[in-house]
């Protein structure tokens, strides 16, 4: 090992990413590459960081961002995760990518979750990866294709029902271009309007390039509630069709009726996954967040306003309280608000729980960084992990709570030499005290960094201490699937 690092953090508690017992030992680090890990009390450093024994992990990966936007706009943009350790963010899901279309007008609901159209300005996916290397993100960026956003272009906006042949093929092509310019994965969210009229025959015959790529297919299912076994089986047999891996997004049993039925949705993908692989993310809260559809709404599962185009000033506000204070149903108030966003009640916290123990699960915000008033996820998922759900509720390790944040999410998307603390590999760190590590965003009050993240690496630069907040750096990079 050399005898001079960069950077060396001396005695430190690792916590690899595989899963393996932590252990204590020092960490070197020459330009964006680990160079050494274990006894280096004979080497000399740049800089020395005196760990003391708190906990050193990879930096976290988070697997379902809507990020596309934010890192594009400097280190202040992407605070909400570097703050958190997150040092990579997987961009482009639910059918929802900034590329590659343009818009000349506010895009439909979700799409416009990445803003209006004058962010919609790249025509192909190599423009985006262009304006990444030219203009770098502080975090490193792995970048999925949308469904949804493929479909407006190919269809002219006319998403409203199936596409046909010649324009399965336009969106095919499109997606293998953009695979071939460093995309890794293409996306659906079926759920949603300008995506739920696609049959299951269209979304294989687009995804027909993955094949020859190796690229992912990962998806907002199109149900989450009563058929949510029927969307799972969608979901695999897509996969299997064109032969890529399976990610479903975001897992959950929405909505009172079918609270507890991750009994049945997490054995099914188990059994899948003895003949194809699959995985899925989850987010550690029983409620989400999405634009609002008023004719989605219900009486019995609550909703707190995130965001509003016409009444800005109902943001952070629950839709009941302005409904009645507006003398209308929570239908025609949530009208009303339009174009709007929504957190949703939906879920029970046994799923959560149950879903975030699988061995199979990562972690994913979904958090939507352009909301007025939050879900606290985009503040809060990761320590929440780590401190309410591993340290508090002892729910599984802290040694299997960083690997669903680390190693195993690189291993199911193919980051190489990411997600691990080893020779070799890209200095993604995070410097965290298990003692007091925890989220502090809340419902109430969803713009707060966590506590207990001391420092947080991105390929070797510090992106984030804490009590000072985002560097200048702008280490991030584009990581695509399976290449160093």
């Amino acid at each position: 090992m050399p005898a001079h690092f960069d950077l060396v953090i001396r005695d430190a508690t690792i916590f690899d990413g595989t899963g393996a017992p932590r252990f204590r030992a020092d960490v070197g680090v020459l330009g964006d590459r680990i160079a050494g890990v274990g006894d280096l009390g004979y080497a000399t450093a740049d800089r020395e960081v005196l760990a003391d024994g708190l906990a050193l992990a990879p930096g976290f990966i988070d697997a379902h961002t809507h990020d596309d936007r934010a890192v594009l706009c400097g280190p202040e943009c992407m605070l909400c995760k570097m703050s958190q350790g997150v040092t990579t963010v997987v961009i482009g899901n639910c059918g929802i990518s900034l590329s590659p279309v343009t818009m000349k007008q506010r895009p439909v609901p979700p799409l416009d979750l990445l803003g209006d159209e004058s962010w919609w300005t790249f025509g192909s996916f190599g423009e985006y990866a262009d304006r990444l290397a030219r203009d770098p993100s502080p975090v490193n960026t792995f970048a999925l294709i949308g469904h949804m956003s493929l479909r407006v272009e190919a269809m002219n906006g006319d998403t409203r029902r199936a596409a046909t042949d010649k324009e399965a093929a336009h969106m095919q092509k499109r997606l293998a271009e953009a695979l071939a310019q460093g995309a890794s994965g293409f996306s659906t969210g079926l759920y949603y309007p300008p995506n739920m009229m696609a049959p299951t025959d269209e979304v294989i015959a687009v995804a027909e390039a993955l094949q020859a790529a190796g690229g992912l297919y990962v998806t907002h299912m199109r149900d989450e509630a009563n058929d949510v076994l029927k969307s799972i089986e969608e979901t695999l047999k897509i996969g299997r069709s064109v032969n890529a891996p399976v990610v479903i997004s975001h897992h959950k049993c929405s909505q009172p009726e079918n609270f507890g039925r991750s009994v049945e949705t997490l054995p099914l993908i188990e059994r899948s996954a003895k003949n194809q692989p699959v995985d899925f993310d989850v987010y550690p809260y029983a409620a989400g967040s999405t634009v609002m559809m008023p004719d989605r709404l219900r009486p019995d599962v609550p909703v707190q306003v995130t965001w509003s185009v016409p009444h800005p000033e109902v943001a952070g506000r629950m839709l009941a309280d302005v409904a009645a204070e507006w003398g209308m149903s929570q239908r025609d108030a949530a009208q009303k608000m339009l174009p709007a966003g929504a957190i949703s009640f939906q879920m029970d916290e046994a799923d959560v729980r149950r879903i975030l123990a699988h061995e199979r699960a990562m972690i994913g915000s979904d958090g939507l960084p352009h909301d007025a008033y939050p879900h606290p996820r985009l503040w809060g998922t990761f320590p929440r992990v780590l401190g309410h759900y591993a340290r508090d509720l002892g729910l599984f390790s802290l040694e299997q709570a960083v690997r669903k944040m680390t190693g195993h999410t690189a291993s199911v998307f193919g980051m190489t030499d990411r997600g691990v603390i080893r020779e070799g590999a890209y200095a993604d760190l995070v410097l965290f005290d298990p003692a007091t590590v925890r989220d502090t965003a809340t419902y109430d009050s969803p713009i707060r960094p966590a506590d207990g993240i001391r420092e947080t690496w991105i390929n070797g630069q510090s992106a984030y201490v804490f009590g000072e907040g985002a560097t200048r750096a702008r280490a991030g990079r584009l990581v695509t699937r399976n290449q160093p």
